[in-house]
């Protein structure tokens, strides 16, 4: 049988399978594939760069609202230092357009140095001097005494405690037919405090309620009187003097009352102790604050400068600091 030549072409076998002819179909399958495929990455693309766009928006939008709110609070700062400085321009043409007002202004400084001064001169002199000597200086110069007076008044404002609130309170309580002495009185406010009688003594008198004399001399009758009160009175180097006078005006068992600076005190319990020898005996005392000392005694026995032996008895200055 014979194959026609036409044929022949079927019969070689190429080496490896017959190729297979592509289908247009497929062909436009993978297309579609790959753009889909594109597609989704240039949309996730485009949808990360949208997302970090937003992102870095919001950053620098917070961070544009965290620098104005500097800028606005330093705006806010600025205005009130210059508030300020134009307050004090103003106050300052103010004292420069008025030199009456400047020249007044120093005036009373320069006189509350003065007086201050002056103050803290007297109540030295008072504490290292005899007490007739102190007298014999006001007597001098009135106006002296008047000028301590409001030194020593200035310097009761500073404290905490006015020890001679403490002794009017003790003295309320004590029986009204009582009759006290008041040495170192000041401006008598003891005697206008309470109802008993009472002798206002210092070495000048301010007004008529008080008698003036030295408190080491006073014009008392002997065993005469249930109370003495010395209230930061302790002044002057005869200390000695003033405890042998309130002994001598003291009737027997009478209260001797002290209020005094406890700095002025080495010892209190050795000028307690002290103060048994000229005839009394402690009965009270209050240690405990922390500027005052407080002591009550009781005569105990008639004591008089004839007696022999007696101890010395003295404090330390009280010394005011400068303000």
């Amino acid at each position: 049988m014979k194959i026609k030549k036409n044929n022949k072409s079927l019969l070689k076998s190429p080496k490896g399978s017959p190729r297979k002819k592509k289908n247009s179909n497929d062909v436009n399958l993978n297309k579609d594939v790959k753009q889909k495929g594109i597609s989704k990455k240039k949309n996730k693309i485009r949808k990360n760069f949208k997302n970090k766009k937003t992102t870095n928006n919001e950053v620098t939008l917070h961070q544009t609202e965290k620098t104005q709110n500097k800028i606005n609070e330093s705006q806010v700062h600025n205005n009130i230092n210059k508030n300020k400085i134009r307050e004090l321009l103003k106050q300052k043409k103010k004292e420069t357009s008025n030199p009456i007002n400047n020249s007044e202004t120093l005036r009373e400084r320069i006189i509350s140095q003065l007086r201050a001064s002056r103050f803290r001169f007297l109540n030295d002199t008072l504490y290292n001097n005899d007490s007739s000597e102190s007298r014999k200086m006001f007597k001098e110069d009135p106006s002296a005494f008047k000028a301590y007076h409001e030194g020593y008044q200035y310097q009761v404002e500073q404290w905490s405690l006015n020890p001679l609130d403490v002794i009017i309170n003790a003295v309320k309580k004590m029986p009204k037919e009582y009759v006290i002495a008041d040495f170192g009185c000041g401006e008598g406010r003891l005697a206008d405090s309470v109802k008993q009688k009472v002798h206002s003594i210092d070495l000048v008198a301010v007004n008529d309620k008080i008698i003036a004399c030295d408190m080491a001399h006073t014009p008392l009758l002997t065993n005469g009187i249930n109370a003495v009160v010395f209230c930061l009175s302790l002044m002057g180097t005869n200390l000695v003097d003033y405890i042998l006078e309130a002994n001598r005006v003291l009737k027997m068992d009478g209260t001797l009352k002290i209020a005094e600076i406890s700095s002025r005190f080495d010892d209190v319990n050795e000028f307690i102790n002290l103060l048994m020898s000229y005839g009394f005996k402690n009965t009270w005392t209050d240690i405990d604050h922390k500027y005052f000392y407080f002591m009550d005694f009781k005569k105990v026995k008639n004591v008089d400068a004839k007696c022999k032996k007696l101890p010395a008895i003295s404090l330390k200055p009280c010394v005011y600091k400068k303000r």
